[in-house]
């Protein structure tokens, strides 16, 4: 996963390929140390590099989401592939999250 600082308010995470059972935890954890840097009080998780998505997955995003909302911050989400589209909207979590078109459209509503 990459992480990224594009404004000094603004992380963007960029995992890769999958996130399921096998890397949540490590994606939850980096949710977590981005949310918890002073700096940032938007984080953008870019899934354009994104094929799969489980549950696992899915509750690490929650619970980054959670975190956000404590700590009063922001978490996004951008660039969902018609593919993961359908799971958020069938778990109904399209509704929970902030999901940008883009990467661009995201940092601009960010901003």
């Amino acid at each position: 996963m990459e992480n990224t600082l594009v404004d000094p308010k603004i992380t963007v995470i960029q995992p890769q390929r999958s996130l399921n059972v096998a890397n949540a935890l490590e994606f939850e954890r980096e949710l977590v140390t981005a949310l918890r840097q002073n700096y940032c009080s938007v984080l953008l998780v870019d899934l354009e590099q994104v094929e799969f998505i489980d549950s696992s997955g899915l509750i690490a995003l929650m619970s980054g989401l959670k975190l956000a909302r404590c700590l009063g911050k922001r978490l996004s989400l951008c660039s969902v592939s018609p593919q993961l589209k359908i799971i958020f909207e069938v778990s109904r979590l399209d509704k929970v999250f902030d999901i940008a078109e883009g990467y661009n459209e995201a940092l601009l509503v960010s901003l």
